[in-house]
């Protein structure tokens, strides 16, 4: 059976010499997106000169928003507005190695990445497809992996560091 739709594909179940068992058409598991033959391959390339700006500024982002509020809620220049600027930035480039040691490969400062292909690839929910048109079939997965989980994650470790430490002080 064909597998349906751009971003549907079929898994790697057991593999022994060369011999290859794959399952059913559907969603690839995180960090592997189809080929051409709509198999699901691992992500292995690292990431391009636009994909690293994409997550320098999707990085810097919560860094300049926290200096922004630092700078309209202290009103005069004071000495606690530099030390809350220089907490910031402790802070979000503390997120920023954290998030990258917690994400595939596990504890190396390193990205495995997906090649952009096309610009459905940011959008692969659009493109599930429907083939009696009544029931669909779910593929959606990150295909532009680490670029739109990186940043998440990022943010996610930001807040819980917000929320635990400025909450109780």
């Amino acid at each position: 059976m064909a597998c349906l739709g751009l971003y549907c594909g079929k898994t790697l179940l057991f593999k022994n010499g060369s011999t290859e068992i794959y399952g059913e058409c559907g969603v690839c598991p995180r960090g592997q997106r189809t080929n051409a033959q709509k198999y699901c391959q691992p992500c292995t390339e690292s990431p391009e000169l636009y994909d690293w700006l994409y997550l320098g500024f999707m990085a810097m982002l919560p860094l300049v928003l926290h200096w922004f509020f630092i700078e309209w809620y202290s009103g005069k220049k004071s000495s606690s507005a530099l030390f809350q600027h220089i907490t910031a930035l402790f802070e979000c480039s503390m997120a920023a190695i954290i998030t990258l040691l917690v994400s595939d490969p596990v504890g190396v400062l390193y990205i495995r990445s997906c090649r952009v292909l096309m610009l459905s690839d940011w959008y692969t929910m659009l493109y599930n497809p429907s083939p009696d048109y009544v029931t669909t079939v779910h593929c959606t997965h990150e295909a532009v992996y680490p670029l739109l989980c990186l940043p998440i994650h990022n943010i996610s470790i930001i807040f819980g560091y917000s929320g635990c430490v400025h909450v109780s002080f």
